[in-house]
């Protein structure tokens, strides 16, 4: 695979995964885009989303360190506001894991990566995004969540299953229509993408050793450091963002995308 193909994959990834644009989408089309470039395999997007994790590891360490902490509390039955927050993380991930694997069972995800649904999706979803950022604050976080929020923006991550949709988007445009803030949205967000990634690599993980396929680790490293570098300077600049303006710069992100890819439909799927 040629070495800027590696790198453009692995900043797409990275930068992509926690701004509510849909990082799925952008890494499908981006091969499709270009014609020299195949698909990058299981090993590449295992790496990237390795990257991505340990930058949200490091950004948050406080809030990991708290995560942790209510993982053993949970494991020893001892009651504790680190133990709650874990139990929220944990159970707001279990809806889209177990759509995941009745997609992966029926085998629904080839017909999802269509160019003319990412984009419409791309454009719907921004305009929902929109939609929920004009919605009234009542400062609701993390430090007041209940199940009932928990629950609500767990199980909208379902829909980013669907390439376009966007988990931090979807996630964050469910929280700002239950009121929160946006620094809370995006902070429960990228913390909401712990587990899944985790659980997702895993998966992705177990079907690289069960296919057998060839470990270009050097490759893999190389997609894994970017994406880490990348996925941190998203993150910090999301945070600092959502403590100035509005989602709205996104939001006209996405249906410029959107829009383009409806355009080059044809050639890009023909290709």
């Amino acid at each position: 695979m040629p070495l800027i193909q590696l790198i453009v994959l692995a900043i797409i990834q990275g930068i992509t995964e926690f701004l509510p644009i849909s990082s799925s989408a952008h890494l499908i089309m981006a091969p499709l885009a270009v014609d020299s470039w195949a698909d990058q395999g299981p090993l590449i997007d295992v790496a990237a989303h390795v990257g991505s994790l340990f930058a949200v590891l490091l950004y948050f360490r406080r809030e990991t360190v708290m995560l942790v902490h209510g993982g053993i509390d949970t494991l020893r039955f001892q009651p504790s506001a680190n133990r709650k927050l874990f139990l929220y993380i944990a159970s707001a991930t279990i809806p889209v894991l177990m759509l995941a694997a009745v997609f992966v069972a029926l085998d629904l995800i080839p017909m999802l990566r269509s160019p003319v649904v990412i984009g419409w999706v791309s454009i719907i979803f921004g305009v929902l995004l929109w939609h929920a950022d004009r919605a009234p604050t009542t400062h609701k976080g993390l430090d007041r969540i209940g199940w009932r929020e928990a629950m609500i923006i767990g199980a909208s991550q379902m829909l980013s299953l669907i390439p376009g949709v966007s988990r931090s988007g979807i996630t964050m445009t469910a929280a700002r229509y239950l009121g929160w803030t946006r620094p809370e949205a995006a902070r429960f967000s990228m913390l909401l993408a712990i587990p899944t990634i985790l659980a997702l690599g895993f998966f992705a993980g177990i079907g690289l050793v069960r296919e057998g396929a060839g470990a270009d680790m050097v490759s893999a490293g190389i997609v894994a450091a970017l994406s880490f570098l990348s996925a941190y300077v998203a993150i910090a600049f999301m945070m600092k963002l959502t403590q100035r303006v509005s989602f709205t710069p996104f939001v006209i992100y996405r249906i410029i995308f959107g829009v383009v890819i409806l355009f080059f439909a044809g050639k890009l799927a023909g290709g």
